[in-house]
């Protein structure tokens, strides 16, 4: 089935990127959006981030071929039920959240007769809103598809053709193993962020300045990460606690024979450590989902941050 009318409901980065970037690599593809924030629409429409940009999510999403949820992932129920009435029988229904189980199952009871074949395009960066987005956020960075055993193949196949073309690779998988990968690639690393930076802000003995003043390289990616949407993250860690709380128990212990290590004196198990720490940096950059110049290469778009 041809994808050629694309509803997104919610302009910030990723909805405001994928309209961008459909103009740039699918210009026979008409776009239409929604925002429940009218300064939002109104940003939007002035970026002309899609074609048209309606007052609301009903009207945008009449007609639509697909239709992508681009808002918090906990409130994508409350989202597809605003629309359920308008939609179109044989539309699918996508989303982009960092969380699929928990999106998956909130779509399936809202839109029990619709094609729901939940993605999430693994990109983005720490800033948020219409104005943030950018037509090559999603090329050559992985988009995740994880369809029910049920779901169409031709469907499959047509939303997969649509992430390839805004420069996607995709690949498909099971939602409870995207929730655990993306719990260590991804939430968990933010997790840490958010905490670092709210224990140096809380610190008696260093001042705020001082955090600031003296920040060094890896304080100051931390801060980057921690920049990030505020709520979107907080929905991110609730819908995806089970996996979240999994790989944070094996963080913790893993931290505490690191700790013990250090206290220890023992050399040799840092040195081990750190030396296979930075072959994995080495095989992200061999794999083009990294840049090993300066700054990672980002001086235009800022780091990649997905949740």
């Amino acid at each position: 089935m041809a994808i050629k009318r694309v509803a997104i409901i919610g302009l910030g980065l990723l909805g405001g990127s994928i309209g961008l970037a459909a103009a740039k690599h699918s210009p026979d593809v008409v776009t239409t959006g929604f925002d429940a924030d009218p300064a939002a629409r109104k940003a939007a429409a002035k970026r002309g981030l899609v074609n048209k940009v309606y007052d609301s999510a009903s009207r945008a999403v009449d007609g639509a071929d697909l239709v992508i949820l681009c808002v918090p992932v906990g409130t994508m129920g409350f989202a597809a039920e605003a629309i359920k009435d308008a939609l179109p029988k044989d539309a699918i229904i996508s989303d982009v959240g960092s969380s699929k189980q928990s999106v998956g199952e909130a779509l399936r009871a809202a839109l029990p007769d619709f094609c729901v074949i939940p993605a999430h395009p693994v990109a983005g960066t720490e800033q948020s809103g219409p104005e943030a987005g950018f037509a090559e956020l999603f090329e050559h960075r992985w988009c995740i598809l994880t369809p029910t055993d049920n779901a169409p193949d031709d469907a499959v196949q047509s939303l997969s053709k649509f992430w390839e073309e805004l420069g996607s690779k995709v690949e498909i998988m099971d939602a409870r193993h995207h929730d655990l990968v993306l719990a260590v690639t991804s939430h968990i690393p933010h997790l840490i962020a958010y905490t670092i930076v709210g224990t140096a802000s809380d610190l008696e003995d260093v001042t705020r300045s001082e955090v600031i003043k003296y920040s060094a390289g890896g304080f100051r990616d931390f801060t980057r990460i921690a920049a990030s949407n505020p709520t979107m993250w907080r929905d991110v860690f609730l819908t995806n606690k089970d996996a979240v709380l999994e790989m944070l128990g094996r963080f913790t212990e893993d931290l505490t024979a690191l700790q013990r290590a250090i206290r220890r004196g023992d050399g040799d198990a840092l040195h081990d450590l750190f030396t296979r720490t930075r072959a994995i940096r080495r095989s992200i950059i061999e794999q083009g989902q990294d840049d090993e110049r300066p700054d990672f290469g980002r001086a235009d778009h800022g780091p990649d941050q997905s949740p």
